[in-house]
């Protein structure tokens, strides 16, 4: 047993290595005290939460990076609150008009769909900072269309089909907006081999000798040819004026006139005011680019307008078709939505650019064109149903990230979207920034947030808190640096040849009665092995791997975890990455998590077309989901046939796509939720053992069925009857006669078993009477018979025959008259 002296001693010194233990985690945890910060500028940087104390009498010379830690642990060591540099960021409102709610009328030139309008920014590196902003979509907004047609031979019937479409379809736009203005342009390709016939006799008429159409005009590759107005009479006229021309291969130059009729704002008449629709019909695919090189074109498009007296593309001979990336820029610099109105077979092909250039939708058109009007409409309704927010010329070193609140209230993190809203809506994004760097001095950013296809905008400007105010009282050869140095928030910047906290030393000098300063502890090496101990304080080796730093040269930033080999996954030596290396650890910027920083915290890469996080099947980790619901799969677990809400999700696609009828035809998001590829047959096989059957009935009471399915190569497959099953309605007089027939067979029936029961047992009976009355008969037969023969045969015995007689006796019980049958055969 221990002795009460010796249970004290030992709690004493459980108490005390305790004390030390917890002490030595907090300052492990403490990425202020475990930097190399030697200025107040590099305190800043280390962390936002870091602080410096500019205090005089602050810390020795030993403990000279002591100056830089948390800004309550500065104060309980004596610094006092007006010495502590700790800045933080901070945001200003500089403008912010409330928004309207109508677009057109007097005050139409002053619409405002974006609140605020202008924002500043004073940012610290690693503090990071928010700010909200209002998106509304207002009501009765000016509209612009400008009408961009293929007028290839192959679009001859289409070309007829819209010779009226000015008036019907300005009929039905001033449903939506009373300013609607419309414009008509056309385009065919470029008027050169190989594109085009340009052998002499095609010259003037490029279908000579063609005999289905034996007459056409030249190829051109843009032409524009009525300016957008709100005389929609002119649009017919110049429709009527048209004729089709005809090119060698089968893709069209649509998009040089696309970027010619974004770029020439003048000559087409865009209004700044209004809402931007270019409509894009066609046949067949496009030129991309570098196919400019098959004619000899290595020029690349410039993106500028091009246009000649003629309103004719000038440079279609010239330059190459533009790329993708210059169209998405050239129709978002000018707040165009673009529409593609193709044909069924090209709608994949044009689904795929829209995911290319931000802002375009694409639309299905008949092959005459006929529901061009009503495309145009469902596409308008569409674009105005959503919005998007895109950032323009976003520094490098800011980091942002969005959070929607839509309609329904509810903050999706991840998310510069909104749809399915109402013309008036109002949404909100709350924009969180974060600078991950200093740049120089004075240094002033700008960037810009619009949503897409609007003119309003939200201008951003940025600068960076990442100086301290204390080094407005800089003192040089200061007699604190002992005039030899530069006195600066509370230190000395010694010149050069001089070391310490008061330049007291100079390099070289060396003794025993410094080494000790320079040891962590007792029995360990001086400087921790990676440094030399000079006039009281370690200075640390250079490194080819980093660098070295700390009290004892006991930290450095290139022994942290990695990923696939790269440091906190830093990109470059600029840290322009995940995170950065501090004493060992990974520290991870804003959206990073992890001991290697490789795990992203944005969830939009997760978010379904649903608008769920990984469609309520699974977990969004590190930026990707995991399915957590047996059978799901998919890049956002949106795959799984064998979901109990598979058949249920599916349905709704079916109902919108081939009915045009259920909830999605309502909201209009049946193209953007609804991409599977559906097949219609006339009966199902239902041999797969991969697929789903699913059935449901409809509102007239018929039974639609589908099979649902996936594909190897990912793709969900439905396949659907054309038309629900539906049983005939009977009718009521053959429901009436089948009654009264059935009423009257069974009592026939009955009444004929009833018969046939009784005829039976008449029969039996009858049956039974004969046989008694046969016998009777026969009984009284046969006693006369016996009597007479008996008589006859006393008769004989009296006389005296000497020949022998015999006689025999035959009777038949009874005949077909039902009378006895004697025979009487007598031998004398």
């Amino acid at each position: 047993m221990w002795s009460p002296w010796q249970l004290v001693y030992r709690t004493a010194f459980g108490c005390m290595v305790l004390e030390i233990f917890i002490h030595n985690v907090a300052q492990g945890l403490n990425v202020c005290m475990s930097g190399s910060a030697t200025s107040c500028e590099e305190c800043l940087l280390i962390s936002p939460s870091c602080a410096w104390c500019a205090q005089e009498e602050f810390g020795r010379a030993r403990t000279l990076t002591s100056r830089c830690d948390l800004s309550q642990n500065l104060q309980k060591r004596g610094c006092e609150a007006h010495n502590i540099e700790s800045p933080s960021s901070t945001t200003m409102v500089v403008k912010s008009e409330p928004l309207s709610s109508k677009g057109s009328g007097p005050t139409q030139y002053d619409v405002i769909q974006i609140m605020p309008q202008k924002i500043s920014l004073s940012l610290r590196p690693g503090d990071q900072t928010s700010f909200e902003v209002q998106v509304r979509q207002v009501e009765d907004y000016p509209v612009d269309l400008y009408y961009l047609m293929d007028l290839s031979l192959s679009m001859k019937d289409d070309l007829d089909t819209i010779r009226n479409l000015g008036t019907k379809l300005a009929d039905e736009m001033r449903k939506l907006t009373s300013n609607f203005r419309l414009g008509f342009g056309s385009f065919v390709d470029k008027n050169m081999s190989p594109f085009s016939y340009t052998a002499t006799k095609y010259q003037d008429n490029p279908c000579n000798g063609y005999k289905l159409f034996p007459n056409c005009v030249p190829s051109f590759g843009f032409r524009h040819l009525l300016s957008l107005t709100d005389k929609v009479d002119r649009f017919n006229e110049e429709v009527q004026k048209q004729m089709v021309s005809r090119n060698r291969d089968a893709p069209e130059g649509g998009f040089d006139a696309i970027l010619q009729a974004a770029v020439c704002k003048e000559r087409i008449g865009w209004r700044k005011e209004a809402f931007h629709l270019l409509v894009f019909a066609t046949d067949d695919v496009p030129h991309l680019a570098l196919d400019g090189k098959l004619g000899g074109l290595v020029q690349p498009h410039d993106g500028e307008c091009h246009m000649n007296e003629k309103n004719e593309y000038s440079g279609s001979t010239k330059m190459d078709y533009p790329s993708l990336a210059l169209l998405g820029e050239k129709l978002a610099e000018n707040n165009i939505y673009l529409i593609f109105a193709v044909t069924k077979r090209l709608y994949v092909i044009y689904k795929n650019f829209t995911a290319l250039i931000p802002g375009t939708t694409v639309e299905i058109l008949d092959q005459d064109s006929k529901n061009i009007i009503q495309l145009i409409v469902n596409a308008y309704n569409n674009i105005r149903s959503k919005v998007e927010l895109t950032v323009w010329d976003q520094p490098e070193d800011l980091s942002l990230s969005f959070t929607a609140t839509c309609q329904d209230g509810q903050p999706l993190p991840g998310l510069r979207k909104c749809a399915d809203l109402k013309i008036g809506d109002t949404v909100s994004f709350t924009v969180s920034v974060d600078a991950r760097g200093c740049p120089a001095p004075g240094t002033q950013q700008r960037f810009t947030i619009k949503p897409v296809g609007f003119k309003d905008r939200l201008e951003v400007s940025v600068d960076y808190r990442c100086d301290c105010g204390c080094t407005d009282w800089t003192q040089a050869n200061s007699s604190r640096c002992s005039s030899i140095g530069q006195y600066t928030c509370g230190t000395c910047r010694c010149d050069p040849g001089y070391l310490g906290a008061r330049c007291e030393c100079q390099e070289g000098e060396a003794g025993s009665m410094y080494l000790s300063a320079c040891r962590e502890a007792e029995g360990k090496q001086i400087c921790g092995g990676r440094g030399e101990c000079s006039c009281n304080q370690c200075l640390c080796y250079e490194s080819e791997f980093g660098k070295i730093y700390g009290t004892f040269c006991e930290c450095d930033d290139f022994s942290c975890a990695r990923h696939k080999g790269i440091l906190c996954s830093v990109v470059t030596k600029l840290k322009s990455g995940h995170g950065e290396c501090h004493c060992g650890e990974c520290k991870c910027h804003a959206g990073y998590i992890g001991d290697n920083c490789n795990c992203s915290t944005d969830t939009s890469s997760c978010v379904s077309d649903d608008g769920k996080i990984c469609s309520g099947r699974g977990s969004c980790a590190c930026g990707h989901c995991q399915c957590t619901e047996p059978g799901a799969f998919g890049d956002t677990c949106e795959k799984c046939p064998t979901c109990p809400d598979a058949c249920g999700t599916k349905r709704e696609c079916i109902e919108c796509r081939l009915f045009d009828s259920g909830r999605l035809s309502d909201n209009q998001t049946c193209q953007r939720l609804c991409k599977d590829e559906i097949i219609t047959v006339e009966t199902l096989k239902t041999e797969d053992p991969n697929a789903v059957l699913c059935l449901y009935k409809t509102e007239n009471e018929c039974v639609m069925k589908f099979m649902y399915s996936e594909h190897a190569n990912g793709m969900s497959v439905l396949t659907a009857l054309k038309e629900p099953e539906c049983g005939a309605a009977p009718d009521a007089m053959t429901v009436l006669l089948a009654v009264v027939g059935s009423i009257l067979l069974v009592g026939i029936v009955l009444l004929a078993i009833w018969k046939l029961v009784i005829t039976v047992h008449d029969r039996r009976e009858f049956a039974r009477f004969q046989s008694a009355r046969c016998r009777a008969r026969y009984e009284m037969v046969r006693r006369m018979t016996n009597l007479f023969i008996t008589v006859i045969y006393s008769a004989f015995r009296k006389l005296t025959f000497s020949t022998f007689c015999c006689y025999s006796l035959n009777i038949h019980f009874c005949d077909v008259t039902g009378l006895p049958t004697v025979k009487v055969e007598l031998c004398f």
